[in-house]
Parts: structure tokens; sequence; C-alpha cells
């Protein structure tokens, strides 16, 4: 029977489960990518579990997040990470290096692999034909310890490209033309797979743009074919012997199916404050802005900087902008310097920061307040840039750079200048250079594990309670991020491996007064919460249902969540529920009691659980937990249902 090649890989990894959309499946992973934002959990969830070595073929820790280093926390969690990476057996990226997902792609990426990560954009990865899906902390820590990982079989999207870009138009425009299309939940649970006759002209690292931002789509994973393209990239990278063709059957049929032809296409503009809120240049041009910031993983190829810097040659950027540059990775700042890209963007007033993240998840390089920032990262959620009134909009790095000559939001096609034709120059940095390699010892645990006094050992939690009466503490809207629920940023992300400190930040942007309310009901048996469509959209990182269970978090009721967040309510013991009719929404206000009775029982044997609001009503929710997660449920979350699993099987 004919199959699409999202199937394949599925079918080739798979371990337990059957393929059909909506079941459990399990998956063998092969690769595992951290990075210092999640990652200080990962180990310490390691050592929790005692591992002896990773079980996997590759595991890789970045450091790229967390770079500034305003005082002892941020360099004191690099050299814990450094030494978690030598006592369980991972290759270590030190600070400076770059983004975790453009480096994964460059030294470690193989077609016909599967790689899970603990942050959302790991998915960049399906440009090289792989299945690369994004995953909380937790299960990306169970997949290092040889456990399968664990979804719901997705549906698969196929997108057929036909057609060749025009001048000025960019992968960039190809994903923020699906969200114009779908939104930011237009593809929850699905797997988008990109084919047809378009893909000839998108190089490896156009793929890798489009694959990251499929994250923005709610997607699962996004998956290109490993072709000629493909080929050509890795034996650059001089890894030809990684290579391995990897496409779908020529007669492969897909669950939906969508056609974009590229030569329609024109250069778009997510507007704040969400990926989907996407629009014309040429509608917004004229607008004055203060910032245009060009990198971070959703750009990060040479050719996104290079024809910046092609852009303003020989120019001054407007007086009243900040041209932001952010390097991804060492390996292209050195090719910029070389090709004399990065002269000519330092000529024009750009400002040059280190390799790594950094104003993409608010670590510096913040807008002011109420001014337009022009961005080539992947969101553009409330607050995320560091500033809390930000009016951050995504863009292609040809709009980017246009608009900093003028000052303004502006058409790059009206530049009086031909578009620049950028030619990527031959690799000039090795693995062996930026890398440090996993001991070959037999035994690591000779090798100890360096914590400062910021790094906390991860709170204990008790089993889900057979009767609970929880008061709801927030009520909110549609599509409420992960970022909303708690902050990244240079204020809170150092606080990532000291859970009771960084969860004084939850909710923060939304009331300011939840964490110290919820702390103080905690011991009375905790709190609820109640929000709209897409719930935890965003990022994978787990201290967003961590922290909230800290506080005494103990059951969520949605209309619909976001796949990941929802996964890491249930790692940590929070039951995530849905209404089953959604109007009911409406019947439930902030402050009001919830009541459930027998609810171990309802969990185990039950799909839906009878939900008593202030005693006067009663309302249907449903957990859609599978077998496997109602145990890890009712244990309390996944650490205790793996410590008791365990147990049992000594």
């Amino acid at each position: 029977m004919a199959a699409n090649l999202a199937q394949k890989l599925i079918r080739s990894h798979l371990v337990e489960g059957s393929m059909k959309p909506g079941e459990e499946i399990g998956l063998h992973i092969d690769q595992t990518l951290t990075q210092d934002a999640t990652g200080t959990l990962v180990m310490l969830e390691l050592e929790a579990m005692q591992l002896d070595r990773v079980h996997t073929e590759v595991s890789v820790q970045y450091v790229d997040h967390n770079l500034l280093q305003e005082d002892f926390k941020n360099p004191d969690d690099h050299l814990f990470l450094q030494s978690a990476c030598q006592r369980f057996g991972l290759w270590f990226s030190r600070p400076g290096n770059g983004v975790s997902h453009p480096l994964h792609q460059e030294y470690f990426g193989k077609p016909g692999k599967t790689l899970l990560g603990s942050d959302s954009h790991t998915c960049s990865a399906g440009a090289l034909g792989m299945l690369a899906i994004g995953a909380g902390g937790l299960e990306v820590a169970m997949a290092m310890a040889g456990f399968p990982f664990y979804l719901k079989m997705p549906e698969i999207w196929g997108v057929h490209l036909t057609g060749t870009l025009p001048d000025w138009v960019s992968a960039k425009d190809v994903i923020l033309e699906m969200l114009r299309r779908h939104d930011v939940k237009g593809a929850v649970n699905r797997i988008i797979e990109y084919h047809g006759p378009g893909l000839k002209q998108l190089s490896a690292m156009d793929r890798h743009v489009i694959a990251n931002m499929g994250a923005e789509l709610g997607a699962t994973a996004t998956v290109f074919p490993a072709d000629t393209e493909i080929q050509h990239f890795l034996h650059e990278q001089g890894r030809a012997e990684d290579y391995s063709e990897q496409t779908a059957d020529a007669d492969a049929s897909y669950d939906i199916e969508d056609e974009i032809d590229l030569g329609t296409l024109e250069p778009l503009i997510a507007l704040p404050s969400s990926p989907g809120n996407v629009h014309t240049v040429r509608e917004q041009a004229g607008e004055p802005i203060y910032q245009a910031y060009i990198g971070s993983s959703a750009n990060p190829g040479y050719r996104d900087f290079a024809i910046a810097a092609e852009i303003v040659r020989g120019r001054q950027i407007h007086p009243r902008v900040s041209l932001d540059i952010n390097p991804s990775s060492r390996q292209i700042l050195m090719s910029l310097v070389e090709q004399s890209a990065l002269g000519a963007l330092i000529q024009s007033g750009a400002r040059i920061h280190q390799a790594g993240c950094n104003g993409c998840i608010g670590m510096g390089q913040a807008p002011a307040t109420d001014q337009i920032s022009l961005r080539t990262v992947p969101r553009n959620f409330p607050g995320r840039s560091g500033t809390r009134e930000d009016k951050v909009c995504l863009v292609s790095p040809e709009t980017a750079a246009a608009s900093a000559l003028s000052g303004c939001i502006t058409d790059p096609r009206t530049l009086e200048m031909p578009c620049p034709s950028i030619e990527i120059p031959r690799v000039r940095t090795s693995r062996d250079e930026l890398f440090q390699a996993p001991p070959m010892d037999d035994d690591l645990t000779q090798f100890k594990l360096r914590k400062g006094p910021n790094i906390k050992s991860i709170p204990e939690f008790e089993p889900l309670p057979d009767e609970l009466e929880v008061p709801v503490l927030l009520k909110m809207r549609d599509n409420i991020s992960t970022d909303e629920i708690l902050p990244a940023g240079a204020r809170v992300l150092p606080y990532r491996s000291n859970i009771p400190e960084i969860s004084k930040f939850a909710f923060e942007q939304i009331d300011s007064s939840y964490a110290e309310h919820a702390l103080h009901i905690r011991e009375a048996g905790g709190h609820s919460i109640v929000a709209g469509e897409n719930y935890g959209q965003g990022s994978s990182r787990e201290h967003a249902a961590l922290a909230p269970r800290y506080l005494g978090l103990r059951l969520v009721i949605v209309k619909s969540f976001a796949r990941i967040h929802w996964q890491n309510l249930v790692n940590f013991g929070i039951l995530p529920l849905t209404f089953e009719n959604p109007d009911d929404y409406a019947e439930i206000e902030q402050n009001v009691l919830l009541h459930m009775e027998s609810l171990r029982h309802q969990v185990a044997d039950q799909p839906t659980i009878q939900v008593h609001v202030n005693g006067h009503s009663t309302i249907t929710a449903r957990h859609g937990l599978s077998e496997r997660q109602r145990e890890i449920l009712l244990a309390g979350g996944l650490i205790n249902w793996a410590r008791s699993s365990r147990q049992k099987q000594a």
C-alpha cells in the first residue's frame, strides 16, 4: 500500500499502538535535543531516575537561551549542564556556538531518524527528512532512558507546492501564508508534509524556516523529503555518509490536502500579537518602526543574514531604527565575516549580538514601549520580547532590512535595486571544534554533577485524590500561550532550575496576584483554572505546568488544549479536561467552587468527569486520556509513575 513520508517514518519507529488517527502510539526515539531553558530540569529528572547513561543514538545539550550572565545563576547552570553531559553521556554545545535547531541540522540531524526535543521548535529538523517532535522535558528524559515516546497518532496533512517564489519573497512568507490560511491551531494533532515540484527551489535552510514555524500552527511535526537538496547540504557539511533518500511513494495520499502556488505569494507580516494575525506588507506599508531584528531559529540560515547585508550595503539605516543582528551559529558568523557581509551590516549602523536565541526569548534587545518591532523570530505573543506593551511583528529578512532603511514598514519590492542573489559559502567549522563529545568511559558514575546554590530538587507531588473541591482562580480567553502562563526572558528564566522561585512569576501577565493567592490556599486542596480554545500554545517548557502545580493547581478545564502543554499537565498530575458542551464555558465564573466525587474511579473507568459547579449545577467534561496516561495521572505524575513501575519490575 502506498505511503506518504510521515507514515513511513512513523511505521519504521512504531513500537506500540495502531496508526489510526487519534489512537495512542509509542515511538522509538533515535536522537534527543535539550536546551538550557528546559535542559536543567531534564538533567535533574535523569538524576532522580538514577540513570546510568543515555540510551539514544545521539543526545545533545545546547546552551543557547540563557546567555546573559548578570550574576551567578546562568553560568552556574551552564557548568551544571556540562557536568551532566559527562555524567549521562551527551554531547555538549557551549555558550556562543549558536541556536540549537540550526546547529542540530548542521552537525547531527540525519534523514530517516526520529528526534525528540524539549523545545517546541524541534520540528525544525523535519527539513532533513526526520520525524522531529517537541515535547515536555520529562518525556525527553524518558526517551533518553530508553522508553518510547507516546502521542496520539496525528492526521497527515499534505501541502503540495508548485511554482517558483518571486523576487523579494522567501521561505518566511511561505509559512506566514500557511498561518494566514489556517491560524495558530489549524494543525493541532496533525503532521504537515510538504511535497511537489515547488520543493526544487527550497534549500535545506529554507525548509528549516518553514518546518520551524509549523509549531506556530500547532503541528505535531513538519516533514520534508530528503532529496538531492538535502544530499547536497549534508555533503557541504562534511557528512555525506549520513544521507539516505527519504520520500513519499509516488501515489501516496493524505488525510488532508492543501496546495500553495509559490508564484502567487507576496511579502507578508504577522501583526501583534499572534503569529496567525497575517496581512500583506503592502497593506501595512508606511507605519513607523523602532526596531528591525534578524536572526533566531525561524530565519537561521546564511542567506537570511547575507541578503539583509546586501540590501543595506553602502547605505545607512534610519536614525530612528535599531537594526539588531543575532547570528544563529558560530559557523554562520564566521562565513559572514569571510564574505564581508558582517562588515556591510556594521557599516550600515546595525548592532551585532552573540550567536544565540537572545531577543527571541526576551534575553535582551527588548523594544521600546508601544513601538513597532519587525522580527524574523517565530513568535510575537504579548510581552515575549521583554517589553510588556510590545508591538512585535513577524516578517522575512527582506522586509526587515528594507524597513530598517526607510524607518517604516516597507514592501521590499519597492526598493530601487535588483533582488540580491546569494551564494552559500562552504562550511568552515567542524563538530569537534564546537562540541564536547560524550566520555567513552564504561562507568560514567565517576563524573559528578556540579550544582550551584540556585539549583533545587524537583518537588514531589501526591497522587490524585478521590474527592476534589477547588475554586476557579482564573478564567481566561482563547489562545493563552505558555509565555503568558509562565514568562521567559532575562528576569524569569535564570530560575528555571528553582521551581519555588520561578513559580512566583506564574500568570503574572494575566493576574499579578495569582501566585500569592494560589500559595495561600494550596494546603486547603489547591485550585483550578478555566480557559477557551488552544490553551497552552507556544513553548514546550514544562515549567508552565510544573510551577502552577507547585502552587496547587489540580484541574484545568478548557475548550481545547495545545498538544504539548496538555501532555505536560498530565505529566505533573494536573487533570486536563475539555468541556463536552463548549457553552458550559460561559457557566463557570471566576471564584466559583468546582467539586468532584469518586474522581479516581471516574478517571480510571470513564471517558467523562462530572463537575459540580457551586453545588447548584453539574457539567460534563472529557479527559481524552489513554490507559497509560490515566495511570500516570492517578499516580500524581510521570515521575511517580516511573518510580512505581521500576519498583514493580524489581
